[in-house]
């Protein structure tokens, strides 16, 4: 009897258990369906302001002088010192006697000649004053002027047949040209600063010997100093002579403005660009020093009802989001420039549309959005 009551209880006790949890399922309410909410996503925006944008190309290059000049000896000797020291690196001012080549042959021969002009017009002298008295005082004035020490004056006019046949058959006129050949040629021991400057190197010194066509030193005018920079051909119309520039040294620490001089019009085949060449307009306040890298910022032409945005505010270079009625729209753009981490905008905006301007990811149009004022200030 007992084994009966063992074996039987367990299952009474699962039924009780089953018929209670039924019996308790049958006062609870039934409880409404919960539904997925997506809450609104925080986004940087800007409200759209169209206007004037004045695109600036950006650019870099090395300033150099305008004006390199080559000195290369045309005649023969042993260079002496001029004025400053013949060395690299020496500055000067323009007429500063930089080098000279020993020229006291070319002296001697050169007074020589003069001494042949004076005895011949000394000969000439007698008959003038008795063919042509008016104008002897003339020509015994300029027999005064001539000396050892200063260059040779022109040679009175001869009007009359007479007086030029006197002239030519006292060897006047080739004595005269002579003179002057031989003139020229003295000045061609001297070279003197045709501007302010600085060496840049010496291929000779003092002391050495020069020959005709011997290089002797390559000097840069420092008054005529220039930047050449390469603009990419597809941005050469943006740009045009006279354009203002704001150049600036690596650290920023100098600035210095200046203008396009010249532009070029032949596109280099290896980088696709063309060569423009900056001119500094002043430089008072710090002596620019030839071979430094300078950035250009060049002021480009002028975009009508335009806005300038970050890049990271477009996607694929042709759309951007906006946001309208609390949710983000998709809107295509026209870029008119780009302008390093900027674009020029210029087609797709309104006036008043606020535009996203942070990069967006895992967004999509319909999704809902909350706006925020962007920190970033495009400039």
């Amino acid at each position: 009897m007992k084994r009966k009551l063992i074996v039987v209880s367990p299952v009474i006790v699962l039924i009780l258990a089953f018929l209670i949890m039924k019996v308790l399922a049958s006062f609870k309410d039934d409880q409404p369906k919960r539904t997925a909410m997506v809450k609104p996503r925080l986004v940087e925006t800007r409200i759209v302001e169209l206007g004037d944008v004045q695109a600036r190309l950006t650019t870099f290059g090395t300033l150099a002088s305008s004006q390199p000049v080559s000195l290369i000896s045309e005649v023969s000797g042993t260079l002496k010192p001029g004025t400053i020291k013949f060395q690299p690196a020496q500055s000067f001012r323009k007429g500063d006697l930089l080098l000279k080549v020993d020229d006291r042959q070319i002296k001697l021969q050169l007074n020589s000649t003069k001494s042949d002009l004076l005895t011949a017009l000394a000969t000439l002298m007698p008959e003038i004053k008795v063919s042509t008295p008016e104008i002897f005082q003339t020509w015994q004035t300029y027999f005064d002027s001539i000396n050892f020490d200063n260059s040779i004056g022109p040679l009175p006019g001869a009007d009359d047949q007479r007086l030029k046949a006197l002239l030519a058959r006292y060897n006047i006129y080739k004595l005269y040209f002579a003179v002057q050949d031989l003139e020229i040629r003295a000045a061609k021991h001297y070279f003197y600063a045709p501007f302010n400057g600085s060496i840049v190197s010496a291929q000779l010194r003092v002391g050495s010997t020069a020959a005709p066509g011997t290089r002797l030193a390559e000097i840069i005018n420092l008054d005529e100093l220039e930047v050449e920079i390469q603009v990419p051909a597809a941005d050469i119309a943006w740009i045009k002579a006279n354009s203002k520039v704001n150049l600036t040294t690596p650290d920023g620490s100098i600035k210095w403005l200046g203008h396009i001089d010249r532009i070029g019009n032949v596109i280099d085949t290896r980088s696709q660009s063309i060569f423009a060449y900056i001119k500094l307009d002043d430089t008072a306040n710090v002596t620019p020093t030839a071979g430094i890298f300078l950035r250009a910022d060049i002021v480009a032409k002028n975009i009508p009802n335009a806005m300038k945005v970050s890049r990271k505010a477009v996607y694929e270079e042709s759309y951007v989001f906006l946001v309208k009625d609390s949710k983000f729209v998709y809107q295509e753009i026209g870029i008119a420039f780009e302008e390093g981490d900027f674009y020029i905008l210029n087609d797709g905006l309104a006036p008043g549309d606020t535009l996203v301007s942070e990069l967006l990811q895992g967004v999509s149009a319909g999704m809902p959005a909350k706006p925020i004022p962007s920190l970033d200030v495009e400039i």
